[in-house]
């Protein structure tokens, strides 16, 4: 039997694709993650035979047992990244590898098994080149892709499942946040998004279940984010409900809260951390808490505030506020570092600068 690493994605015939001329009434205004492309990639995995029958098909309805593990006990990881249309007509991937190796922690995290790497990476390719004509060629715009895993095994029981299911399905994007401010708003939450022994730092659908009410109270109160507070004094920022955040100081230093198992370790987070240092920007990961946040704001030994994810890329913070008080940042607009670090991270996903890094992987 051949390994998973050497498995052959067997392409299925799509009946009925999208019309070419419906396609492109979506690409005209893709919006983010509403409209999907014609085929997914399937990949499964049963206890004692590994990952097996990897084919791409049509995009369609997932067949499950009501007693599928997913549904009961929440076995359930994902990964985001995207794919780019190149000036010379090439189609990239930012990172592939590096999503590839996150997914396998948020696997072992979740007691799920894990997919090689190379696996994970030809699966989205695969994909990407089958759905290229998904992809939007506006500014800014690009082609989302979800890999992810569900437990599939029908029983009612706290083990872990049997049977799993690996899934990548793609949708074209354009911009993430809809309010078109030059720099978001944010609310200080009372909830929690993880503790220490949690599972913060994996990427599963249960975190962000538990940020939807945070996050539709900060929105009912005019603002667009939430920010998330350690869970053990309830002072330390930690991260926006999908994002790692950024501070830029007056002597030139760039701060973000550590990794420290309650933070989800971001892809993007560490291109700006790379980034920032090629800027000569010093570096540090500490932990900063909420009322230094408000008093550098009002110093003015703070400049700026940025968040960074897979889906924002790099979105300024212009305003912060929580039960007592609200506080602006800088000019309350983007600050200079941050369009920096947003221009040189989007020029090298698009092929527009060098990648030194070796960050881009073109597939065609």
């Amino acid at each position: 039997m051949a390994s998973a690493a050497e498995l052959t994605i067997t392409p299925l015939p799509h009946p009925a694709p999208t019309p070419a001329d419906v396609r492109a009434a979506v690409l005209a205004n893709p919006g983010f993650g509403t409209n999907f492309t014609d085929h997914m990639v399937t990949i499964e995995w049963t206890e004692g035979k590994g990952w097996h029958d990897a084919v791409i098909g049509p995009r369609g309805p997932i067949p499950l047992d009501p007693a599928a593990s997913v549904l009961h006990y929440a076995q359930e990881i994902f990964e985001g990244l995207k794919a780019y249309s190149h000036a010379d007509g090439a189609i990239a991937m930012f990172r592939p590898e590096a999503n590839a190796a996150r997914f396998n922690e948020s696997a072992k995290r979740l007691a799920m098994p894990t997919l090689p790497e190379e696996l994970f990476v030809e699966a989205i390719k695969t994909l990407v080149l089958a759905d290229r004509d998904w992809i939007p060629q506006q500014d800014g715009a690009s082609l989302y892709l979800r890999p992810f895993m569900i437990a599939t095994e029908a029983f009612l029981g706290v083990r872990p499942a049997k049977n799993y299911k690996f899934i990548v399905i793609a949708s074209p994007a354009g911009n993430y946040f809809k309010s078109g401010a030059p720099a978001v708003s944010i609310w200080v939450s009372q909830y929690t998004r993880a503790a220490p022994g949690g599972t913060g730092a994996a990427k599963c659908g249960g975190n962000y279940a538990a940020s939807l009410v945070p996050q539709a109270e900060a929105m009912a109160l005019g603002h667009d984010q939430v920010v998330f507070l350690d869970a053990a004094e309830h002072k330390w920022i930690e991260e926006l409900g999908g994002m790692n955040l950024y501070f830029v100081f007056e002597d030139g230093t760039l701060l973000t809260p550590p990794l420290s198992g309650t933070i989800l370790p971001g892809i993007t987070r560490d291109s700006i951390l790379a980034l920032a240092r090629e800027e000569g920007l010093t570096v540090r990961e500490e932990r900063y808490s909420i009322d230094q946040w408000r008093a550098d704001a009002a110093s003015g030994k703070l400049l700026e505030t940025f968040a960074c994810g897979t889906a924002a890329v790099v979105t300024p913070v212009g305003k912060v506020s929580d039960t007592d008080s609200s506080f602006t940042i800088g000019t309350g607009g983007p600050g200079q570092t941050t369009g920096k670090l947003k221009e040189r991270l989007v020029a090298i996903q698009r092929g527009q600068a060098p990648d030194t890094h070796s960050w881009v992987k073109k597939l065609a």
